[in-house]
């Protein structure tokens, strides 16, 4: 991208993960509230399950998640004993024992847990809801952590993913965001899942880190992918957010790369995966070899969006557990009180953690629809999405002369109702998205650079 449009266009926008998005959830949404959506779900519809595991051995001063350090394994011990009376908890609030086909441990680290806790949750899930026979189980592994036996006792539970955190291998960069991980502990981990059977390996890579040049993202890029083979690659942008983050401020904003080297990173980061390692870059900022069940689907256009990015999953309702939990239903979003010892109180009270959370209107799930597509497809032709909804797309006219700026600079083509982001347009497809948000304030400073 040119670089007076790189810095025309260095907006803050949401990630589009959801919507409405996180900052326009409320306390309005209770437990209460949870426990009468849970109650109301359709039977026959198939389930996601997201567990939040809120515990890490020590802190990555990039981490935009939610979680707590310890050494100690009695935290994280008493914390599982929670996470597993709110699965009782929700299990016993749907309708009946419905049957889920995808699950993903994310955290914070689920690798800090031991081998017997995470056989003993795989456990849990399948007495409490159906697992399908090909539900796909996907962990994020932290190399530093994880040992041989865990790995072997993921596999024999079943895990048919591991998404491997590397960000970046450059010494300097990993000293600055305090994450010392030196590719042999990675290799290692690779080898152990190759070797008990885990089928899948992704890894996520960040860009704009701190003292990070081109030519180090480029080489960890390649050397990572030679040397790990993953069928998934992400490449994500750092989000530098330390009014969220207190900790990201122990990182000097004049580390960080300027805008016009950020940009230079994603653009060629992107260029060095697809045209010389073949991969088909999916939507921003994710990557699948041209066999691998995302690159299908994003040809066949049934690509999905959720809380853990693209997805192939399209189910309807993700019930999230765990302190900061979050899960998306038919009738709206929810979230766990991100607060450990509040969690844990609740669960031990016999009650939902619901702290916050919105109901969608029609007219926001009509707007989630075509934010979905354009993120995943980079265009949405809005009569054909209205027209689900009962509706046509000549409502959008004003969200369609917003655009104007970014079609007079080739960032995006207008033809009618239908709109295409172009392959320079492809970095701002998340400006794009905002101009269908009905809740964005201009100016809003709450969310990450668009790129």
């Amino acid at each position: 991208m040119r670089p007076d449009l790189a810095a025309k266009y260095d907006l803050r926008v949401p990630r589009y993960t959801s919507y409405p998005t996180a900052p326009h959830f409320h306390p309005g949404v209770t437990a209460e509230t949870y426990g009468g959506w849970l109650g109301g779900i359709d039977p026959k519809l198939e389930l996601s399950l997201y567990l939040h595991i809120a515990f890490c051995a020590e802190m990555c001063w990039f981490c935009g998640c939610h979680t707590k350090i310890t050494k100690r394994y009695a935290p994280v011990a008493a914390y599982m004993d929670a996470l597993w009376r709110e699965v009782d908890l929700v299990a016993g609030r749907l309708p009946a024992r419905m049957t889920a086909r995808h699950v993903h441990f994310g955290g914070g680290s689920p690798t800090i847990l031991s081998s017997d806790d995470f056989v003993r949750t795989i456990d849990l899930l399948k007495s409490r809801f159906i697992l399908k026979a090909d539900a796909e189980v996907a962990v994020e592994l932290d190399p530093r952590t994880a040992d041989e036996a865990y790995v072997k006792a993921m596999a024999g539970a079943g895990v048919t993913r591991a998404s491997i955190g590397v960000q970046d291998l450059d010494d300097k960069v990993q000293r600055a965001i305090n994450r010392i991980q030196p590719y042999e502990v990675t290799e290692r981990v690779v080898e152990w899942l190759g070797k008990h059977g885990v089928p899948e390996v992704n890894i996520d890579l960040i860009y704009g880190l701190p003292h990070q040049s081109l030519d180090g993202l480029l080489a960890t890029i390649e050397h990572a992918v030679k040397g790990f083979r993953p069928k998934r690659v992400a490449l994500f942008g750092y989000a530098h957010v330390p009014w969220m983050k207190k900790h990201q401020r122990l990182i000097p904003e004049e580390s960080l790369p300027d805008t016009e080297t950020r940009w230079q990173q994603y653009e060629q980061g992107c260029r060095l995966l697809t045209e010389t390692l073949g991969y088909v870059q999916i939507g921003l900022d994710h990557f699948a070899a041209p066999d691998d069940a995302m690159a299908i689907a994003l040809k066949e256009k049934r690509l999905h969006r959720n809380f853990q990015g693209y997805t192939t999953d399209s189910a309807t309702t993700l019930i999230g557990f765990g302190a900061s939990g979050i899960g998306s239903l038919p009738q709206g979003y929810v979230v766990n009180d991100g607060e450990v010892h509040a969690y844990q109180r609740a669960m031990a009270e016999g009650r939902l953690a619901t702290s916050r959370g919105v109901a969608i209107s029609p007219d926001d799930m009509l707007r989630r629809e075509i934010i979905e597509r354009l993120m995943c497809d980079l265009g949405v032709d809005l009569d054909v999405v209205a027209g689900r909804h009962g509706s046509d797309g000549s409502q959008f006219a004003a969200e369609l002369a917003s655009l104007a700026p970014l079609q007079a600079d080739g960032l995006v083509e207008v033809e009618g109702h239908r709109i295409h982001v172009t392959e320079e347009g492809r970095t701002l497809v998340r400006a794009v998205c905002a101009a269908f948000d009905r809740y964005l304030k201009a100016g809003e400073q709450r969310h990450s650079k668009a790129v």
